[in-house]
């Protein structure tokens, strides 16, 4: 398999696509003016905890405070306190809670006398109001939510992840060779730091000790900076900001089963370049700037892919297609023949249709960067082995996501019920603004409900008010039907009502709407005769 990164640079924004023998498997974008918040260090303060939902509120200066749950405090808050002034130590959460629990590592000094109805009440980490503490964010905002953050900090670099105050050596799971896995444990226990973790990434495969020590130095270099800002900051502040997107892939998804890497701008090409030989010389040499007059993306026909990546419609191989709809709760996805239905041995038909709607629905998803619960409505299959073969499938494609993610069997009306980790906004928001004439439903009013409308409108205002002169203010889609007729409606509604209109027609104005201004002051009056 042809495994390869292609970056498209601009003064607007960085687009970094990866593909597998030519077809486009991940997709992102890098926007100046959206950085990317994943992995920034903040100190904090608590602006709010709410027991009742397991959650805190820490304001670190953003439009709204990050999330805080209780489950992503883990078990290095007080090491991470400590780092902190005197007057910034661990409280109770409230004085009238039922029970005060220390983080789970912590020892319960009262647990011999708490009953067991009691015991079964949910931790609730000793923070309070006002408190001074490190979060590092782990989701992005999406729509009106704010960050969500994590109290456990870890500083990822290239071969290696740094978790300040832990104790665990961690080797990825993609490292499958045991005497490997060996030989890099055995490198994480001399190299570890003191009151730190370690977790050796899937890039460390093969790689020296020197390779490891060096990027931990780094990281320790980073974390030592850290402390001393959060020393003498004043919160809310920023005191650590992780690579921009197109950066992190580098770093992240740059391994040695990529073939190569291209680059069409000469500057971000000399930065990689730079990178990577600092890091991992050896794959120096599959790094090129690609120097064609063509668009490197229509040279490798990832701008053909966008544009189905970002379609509501996906066609498949056999002739059947999805439908992705996003709503406010969930991602629904339908699966559909198309002309592959008119066949025969309908279930084996259904089933290689179902088989191709999960390899596709596994991609999309990722290609999408799709988070939340997700419900894929698949034809329906008589045979329960074709079911479980379909959700079998499913968890196949899954393996190769990054993102963590649950599959629910098939149930009997043909659903698969799918969760999967969402850290930023999906790319169709990322690329895409909502349309300020639907407002995102991509439904308009009918011009015959506008006439209606407008009709109304003349008829409440003719029993209100005295004045004889007002201007219409439409779009010429609406116009067009106001001039229709061989006696236009817009004289007819001139002569019912004994109202001298004139009608103004605005290519920028909202097609869903209409105004009447007061010919006499020129002051938009619709609101006032509306019911």
């Amino acid at each position: 398999m042809v495994k390869e990164i292609i970056i498209n640079s601009s003064s607007s924004q960085n687009r970094v696509a990866i593909t597998e023998d030519g077809n486009l498997v991940d997709f992102f974008v890098d926007h100046p003016e959206k950085r990317r918040m994943v992995g920034d260090i903040y100190l904090g303060k608590v602006a709010r905890i709410l027991p009742g939902i397991k959650a805190a509120f820490i304001d670190i200066g953003m439009k709204h405070d990050a999330f805080l749950h209780f489950s992503d405090i883990g078990d290095r808050l007080e090491g991470l306190q400590s780092i902190l002034d005197d007057d910034s130590e661990i409280d109770e959460v409230a004085d009238d809670a039922a029970v005060h629990e220390h983080l789970p590592h912590a020892r319960n000094t009262q647990s011999q006398q708490v009953d067991e109805q009691v015991r079964r009440e949910p931790f609730i980490p000793k923070l309070h109001k006002g408190q001074e503490i490190l979060v590092q964010i782990t989701k992005e905002p999406v729509g009106n939510k704010g960050v969500r953050v994590t109290s456990s900090i870890s500083l990822p670099g290239r071969f290696c992840v740094l978790l300040p105050f832990d104790s665990k050596i961690g080797i990825s799971k993609k490292i499958a060779e045991f005497r490997e896995r060996r030989r890099l444990k055995s490198i994480a226990k001399g190299i570890l730091p003191e009151n730190c973790g370690l977790i050796i990434r899937t890039a460390a495969k093969e790689q020296s000790e020197e390779s490891l020590s060096d990027d931990l130095k780094y990281l320790v270099k980073t974390w030592e900076d850290i402390q001393s800002s959060a020393k003498t900051d004043t919160p809310p502040a920023i005191l650590y900001q992780d690579l921009s997107t197109t950066s992190s892939v580098i770093r992240d998804l740059f391994t040695p089963d990529i073939s190569k890497v291209f680059i069409d701008s000469r500057k971000l090409y000399k930065q990689i370049k730079s990178y990577v030989h600092l890091v991992q010389p050896a794959l120096v040499d599959k790094i090129e700037l690609f120097r064609e007059n063509q668009s490197i993306f229509e040279a490798f026909k990832i701008d053909e892919q966008i544009k189905t990546l970002m379609g509501r419609k996906v066609m498949l191989p056999s002739g059947g297609y999805l439908i992705i709809d996003h709503t406010e709760a969930m991602v629904v996805v339908d699966v559909n023949s198309g002309r592959y239905a008119a066949k025969k041995e309908q279930e084996l038909n259904s089933l290689k249709t179902d088989l191709e709607a999960a390899r596709e629905v596994a991609r999309q998803l990722r290609l999408r960067d799709i988070g939340g619960l997700i419900v894929c409505d698949f034809i329906d299959l008589e045979d329960e082995k074709n079911r479980k073969k379909i959700y079998d499938e499913l968890k196949k494609e899954f393996r190769k996501d990054r993102a963590k993610v649950s599959v629910l069997p098939m149930t009997d009306f043909g659903l698969i019920q799918i969760t999967r980790q969402r850290i930023r906004e999906n790319i169709l928001h990322t690329m895409n603004e909502v349309c300020p004439f639907c407002n995102g439903t991509g439904l308009l009013t009918k011009k015959s409900n506008l006439l209606h409308e407008i009709e109304t409108w003349l008829k409440r205002f003719k029993s209100q008010s005295a004045e004889k002169f007002l201007i219409l203010n439409v779009h010429p889609s609406l116009g067009i039907k106001l001039r229709e007729g061989r006696v236009k409606r817009i004289t007819k509604l001139q002569f019912k009502y004994f109202i001298k209109i004139k009608l103004v027609e605005d290519e920028n104005f909202n097609p869903a709407t209409f105004s009447f201004l007061s010919a006499k002051t020129g002051k938009d009056i619709t609101a006032d005769y509306i019911s």
